[in-house]
This record gives structure tokens, C-alpha cells and sequence, in this order.
């Protein structure tokens, strides 16, 4: 009995040395942001690091009052999007074979490097130096990107002039190389140097039918090949889902470091009130997309506009939350009314496993809430 009352004596005394630097910094009550902190945890288990990181007490209310957090995300994801079917979408090839098979536009594939086993009958799979050159040869190649065939964030993705590609990147991981994509002049004139996509959050519903509840471009700074929001170093802009205009622009260097602007730093291109040229044909391509994907029914997905329509970088299953602050609204609702109507199928044991740590009290607690 006296160890618990020392250990929360103890909890509360560091939630007292953790609010008040931030209450001096914002002039908010310690009293107010220690208890606007516990009740995100009592309602929803967002840690006290995740509300510090997205400076949750200052947040408007569209995202204060939907914020999905990553506890609470896990719950409706492990139904969601089924540990079976990860491999789908975070082995690149693997996505890359199964959205052709379904009519999903996807990345030119040169080849993918797997340097174990046999390379493939028709040189898709190649397993040496000699074979990535021979690929690159034949199918004229000047240019082509490599990123590593499991990752994410921008993470191993680099560009390269055939002339000057580094065997040395050649090691025991898989890679892909794939042709450099050509998007719009509309999005060029962003920055050319990177491919600026657009995040497209979708749900697929039981009956079939597809939803786009988000919408934002990544793009990236002049020079570099990747638009990498993660973990900062790029730019970033809502796009209303409904007109497809671009609001809320910011430079994003990382959680703490975010700075709201009008035009790209680099290129001066004009990035608020710019409205995306043919965004209800990109809109229910991209519906067609999750409709054919069903192994992940809450998709981020990773979006080129191309002159032939919306191309598909990647997917992702378990994507962050940092999208969020891009469009200054949460999304829990839209998830989460997601996994009630999977639920209400009774098939949510079927799909997923019950991949979160939370306990059964404290799942129960959120989703009656």
C-alpha cells in the first residue's frame, strides 16, 4: 500500500516538473494542462510524449476534439488492415506485382535487385551487378530511381544517371529500380526536383463502397528527390477534398519546427488557393484503387500526378499521424466509424488478432467513448 502511494506521489510530482516549463512558455494554467493531458489519456491513451509532441493544448478544436492517437490507432488498424496481409503493402515488389495484376497504375519497374536465389525467367528479379546493368541497358535507363523494397519516410531512396550509378549501394538487401516518374507540369512547377505527391487517406466499407477523408501534398525542398513528411525537411499543404484546393501551407523541419508560409522557401511557387487541375477524375481513380485493394481498408496512400492520371508510389497500412496537423483536423471519427461497421459484420476476430498492447478494460473504455 505504501510503495503505490509513494509511486503516485511520486507520478505526480513529474507531472508537475513536465507542465510547468510548458505553461511558462504558453501562459497556460499547469492545473489546466496537466488535467487536459490526463483526460486524452482517460479518453483515447494518447501518451503524455504524443500530446507533447503535437502541442495538443494548442490545437484547434477540429483536431483537439478528433485526434486519433497511435494507441488508439492500433485498435482499429489491427482489424483494419490484418497482420496476414502486411506483406502486401510494405514488401514494395510484392505491392508493385499485385497492383498491376489489379489494374492499379503503379511506377514503371525496371527490376528489383534481390541478391538471394535464382534472378527470374523474364529478368524481373535479377540477382547481380551484371544483371542490374544488362536491365538498365536494355530497357534505355538513363535516369532511374533505387529505394530499398522495404521502407518508408523517404528512407534509401536516391536518383541516379545510369552513367554514374554506385555499385557499391549494391549490397544483401533487396532494392528496386524504377523509371523516374513524369508528374504534371502543375505539380513540376511545385519543385521540380522531387516528385511532389499527394497523401490520399482512404476507408474501404463493408458494402464496397470507398472514401477519401484526407487529402495533403508532400513536397520537396529544391534539390533533394524525395518529399518526405515523416520526419520533416519539406513542405506540406492541405488540399480540401471536396474543390481540391491547396490551404494551409507550411515549411515542416519536424514536430516542434513548423512555420506557415504562402509560397514554396525554395521556388517561389505559389502554394495556397492553387486548386488541382482534374481532381474529381484523380478522386475516384483513387477510389477505384482502395476498391481493389481490400487487404487494407484504411490506406495512406502515396499518390503521382501524372498527364495520364493519379500513379501510385506506394501504399501504406500503419501510416503516422503527423498528416493531422497538415490539414488542421483529426480523423478519429472517420476511422473509427470504419471499424464499427467491420465490426458489426462480425468478422473482426476473422481479420485481425488483437495486435494492441492496451488491455481488454482500457479498449473497452475507449470504444465507449
Amino acid at each position: 500500500m505504501f510503495k503505490k502511494l509513494r509511486n503516485h506521489f511520486q507520478w505526480r510530482r513529474e507531472l508537475r516538473d513536465w507542465a510547468e516549463p510548458i505553461a511558462r512558455r504558453t501562459g497556460l494554467s499547469p492545473d489546466w494542462l496537466i488535467a487536459d493531458c490526463k483526460s486524452f489519456w482517460a479518453d483515447r491513451a494518447v501518451r503524455r510524449e504524443e500530446y507533447e509532441a503535437y502541442a495538443l493544448w494548442s490545437q484547434p478544436a477540429a483536431l483537439r476534439d478528433n485526434f486519433l492517437g497511435l494507441n488508439e490507432e492500433r485498435i482499429y488498424l489491427d482489424v483494419l488492415n490484418p497482420k496476414k496481409y502486411y506483406i502486401l503493402s510494405r514488401n514494395k515488389f510484392f505491392a508493385h506485382e499485385l497492383f498491376e495484376q489489379m489494374g492499379i497504375r503503379t511506377t514503371d519497374l525496371l527490376c528489383c535487385y534481390y541478391p538471394d536465389g535464382l534472378p527470374s525467367p523474364d529478368r524481373r528479379i535479377v540477382t547481380d551487378l551484371n544483371g542490374v546493368r544488362e536491365i538498365l541497358r536494355q530497357k534505355q535507363a538513363d535516369r532511374f530511381v533505387v529505394k530499398a523494397a522495404e521502407g518508408a519516410h523517404g528512407e534509401r531512396v536516391e536518383l541516379f544517371d545510369r552513367r554514374e550509378f554506385d555499385p557499391s549501394l549494391l549490397g544483401t538487401e533487396p532494392l528496386l529500380f524504377e523509371r523516374v516518374v513524369r508528374q504534371t507540369a502543375q505539380f513540376a512547377a511545385f519543385n521540380p526536383s522531387s516528385v511532389n505527391t499527394v497523401r490520399f487517406m482512404t476507408l474501404l466499407y463493408p458494402d464496397g463502397q470507398a472514401m477519401i477523408i484526407a487529402t495533403f501534398v508532400k513536397i520537396g525542398r529544391s534539390g533533394r528527390c524525395v518529399d518526405n513528411a515523416g520526419s520533416g525537411g519539406n513542405v506540406d499543404a492541405c488540399i480540401d477534398v471536396e474543390t481540391g484546393r491547396l490551404q494551409y501551407a507550411i515549411q515542416y523541419d519536424g514536430l516542434q519546427q513548423i512555420r506557415d508560409i504562402d509560397r514554396h522557401p525554395d521556388t517561389g511557387a505559389q502554394l495556397n488557393g492553387v486548386v488541382v487541375e482534374n481532381w474529381e477524375a484523380i478522386k475516384a481513380e483513387v477510389c477505384r484503387f482502395q476498391q481493389a485493394f481490400p487487404y487494407c481498408k484504411a490506406a495512406g496512400w502515396d499518390v503521382a500526378i501524372t498527364e495520364e492520371g493519379p500513379l501510385i508510389i506506394e501504399v501504406n497500412d500503419f501510416w503516422d499521424m503527423t498528416g493531422q496537423l497538415f490539414i488542421r483536423r483529426g480523423w478519429r471519427r472517420e476511422v473509427r466509424d470504419c471499424y464499427l461497421a467491420w465490426k458489426a459484420t462480425g468478422r473482426e476476430w476473422e481479420m485481425g488478432r488483437g495486435l494492441n498492447r492496451l488491455s481488454a478494460k482500457r479498449i473497452k473504455h475507449i470504444l465507449e467513448n
